[in-house]
């Protein structure tokens, strides 16, 4: 399966550009750097994965994107409460990887079954 046609790695890629165009001039470039790197993780890795010979070895990759994407819920969460991130837009992808993970869970299962 081409992971263009995928439905969570559109989402999941839409999401990371959107993290980049918000954090564009955000001057602490150390969270600026860690959130758009977890971000810029869940497509890369939803990519990587479904490129893979094996279902053990997209499913590996899949769980990377899983956990990036719970790393970037933490960091949205913070993002928020420090004031780098309006509240509106932080919930909004707060619920995005919330529903991205879901998505994945379910790809990996399925992979689980073949």
């Amino acid at each position: 399966m081409d992971f263009e046609k995928l439905q969570v790695w559109k989402r999941s890629a839409r999401l990371s550009a959107e993290l980049y165009k918000a954090m564009r001039d955000l001057r602490d470039f150390g969270f600026k750097d860690q959130i758009t790197r977890s971000g810029l993780s869940v497509p890369s890795n939803i990519a990587e994965g479904m490129t893979r010979g094996t279902a053990k070895d997209k499913r590996h990759f899949l769980l990377i994107a899983k956990g990036s994407c719970a790393e970037l819920r933490t960091q949205i969460y913070i993002g928020i409460d420090i004031g780098y991130i309006e509240k509106a837009n932080g919930n909004r992808w707060i619920q995005e990887t919330r529903e991205i993970a879901a998505m994945l869970s379910g790809l990996i299962g399925k992979l689980t079954i073949e």
